[in-house]
């Protein structure tokens, strides 16, 4: 006997079509009341439960299935258990004739714009109803549209117009598959990686159709439960192709999908293109006031006090508003997501850095700094009675006499070595201003 093919069923009944409608409302609990699919495989489980005979006894419907949780946080999840089941319909109500496997080209940019669109129009969930564009409202469909399949697919089809890669490759764009052959009603789902949340690879952002309507959110690799299960696949009709399951070179990734690269990018000392892409992101929310030239590659006071006013401008205070921009800001920012800041702000009166009050952060001194922090620096090193390397007035130019000076002061706390370099930590800021 041939095995049928079988896509993803809801036990709810959930269809909303004239007739079930009215059954539902007249006779709930009549079996005229089910859908003729329900009340089909009522007649086969009792067929089923005759041939088995007497002391084998099987439940004329099956209860409900639960899919397992194993240490997954309530509603992170996606409720779309998989119940009894069916073959697989298309929009006309008939099985779907198998077709051939061909893929069509698109482009990584094209698969998360599609993506988003449902996202953004909040498709509701659906194992029986297909959304203008004719696609299931499905996880399986989900994918179909965004991959611009010439029909839907369901989990255990999908994976003929991919091509296997590993974790290390996955790009957005890429999906991941958790297809259960030996009971593809439970657990089986499947969705589209949109980038990683940090450098460590442990969060991504999937792109997913569940109840009760599509999303994007922060997810745990590989998904929240059956991890270990989800195979990574790549579109084989991606643009610039597919060849050794190597990352696309062809066009870079769209910005508004960039992964958080990591805390460890940010901060004093930081000099990276992550700044300058925080920078430019920060001046078209509202920030470009902090900046009295354009952002740069190296971490200074005004990405700070400008990724601190937009942060604060989301309601977040304390240490969720200290200048660092952490998974969260940062897809707020790529997303285009979250409040601008606001115009009005003045923004802190006094910088700050490793709660050290007014320490603005050790890129300000440095070879080439210029700003009138290293002015007040050297008033203070004078004041203290290390200002004797200065054949002027201290001024706002990071020079040798600044340096000398702060080592000299340094050396004064006890410290050697590294703790000595003559460049103003925050205890050697706290210490001299104290």
């Amino acid at each position: 006997m041939e095995t049928p093919v079988f896509e993803e069923f809801d036990p709810a009944s959930d269809c909303d079509c004239p007739g079930c409608v009215h059954w539902r409302r007249v006779l709930p609990n009549s079996p005229a009341g089910r859908h003729p699919a329900a009340h089909r495989a009522v007649v086969l489980a009792a067929a089923a439960t005759t041939v088995l005979g007497v002391g084998h006894a099987v439940p004329a419907v099956a209860a409900p299935h639960t899919p397992d949780r194993p240490s997954v946080p309530a509603g992170d999840e996606p409720d779309t258990p998989q119940g009894d089941k069916a073959p697989l319909h298309g929009p006309v109500g008939k099985p779907a004739k198998p077709a051939a496997v061909k893929a069509p080209e698109t482009t990584r940019a094209d698969i998360i714009k599609r993506a988003k669109k449902w996202v953004a129009a909040k498709v509701p969930y659906s194992m029986y109803g297909y959304w203008g564009d004719g696609y299931r409202q499905d996880c399986s469909g989900f994918v179909s549209m965004a991959w611009n399949l010439p029909g839907n697919e369901w989990t255990g089809s999908l994976d003929q117009y991919g091509v296997r890669i590993s974790k290390d490759d996955l790009q957005p764009g890429d999906i991941l598959l958790f297809h259960n052959p030996s009971d593809p009603e439970k657990g089986s789902h499947v969705v589209i990686f949109g980038g990683w949340t940090d450098y460590t690879h442990t969060y991504y952002i999937a792109y997913e159709e569940t109840r009760p309507y599509a999303r994007r959110q922060s997810t745990p690799y590989a998904y929240w439960s059956h991890s270990d299960r989800y195979l990574a696949y790549r579109y084989k009709g991606l643009a610039g192709g597919t060849a050794g399951a190597q990352p696309d070179t062809g066009k870079p990734a769209a910005p508004d999908v960039t992964p958080f690269p990591g805390a460890a990018y940010f901060g004093p000392g930081a000099n990276n293109k992550y700044v300058t892409q925080l920078g430019r992101m920060l001046v078209e929310r509202g920030a470009a006031r902090y900046y009295t030239s354009g952002p740069g590659p190296r971490w200074s006071d005004a990405d700070r006090r400008a990724t601190q006013a937009f942060q604060q401008a989301q309601g977040w205070w304390g240490a969720d508003a200290d200048g660092l921009p952490g998974a969260q800001t940062w897809t707020l920012l790529v997303t285009g997501q979250g409040k601008n800041t606001n115009a009005g702000a003045a923004g802190p009166p006094a910088p700050s850095s490793h709660g050290v009050p007014g320490y603005p952060g050790r890129a300000l001194f440095r070879p080439g700094a210029s700003n009138q922090y290293v002015t007040r620096l050297g008033k203070q090193l004078v004041k203290k009675g290390f200002g004797k390397y200065y054949t002027t007035g201290p001024g706002p130019r990071w020079g040798e006499a600044d340096r000398r000076g702060v080592e000299a002061f340094q050396r004064a706390q006890g410290w050697r070595g590294g703790a000595a370099d003559g460049y103003p930590g925050p205890e050697t800021w706290r210490r001299l201003f104290s």
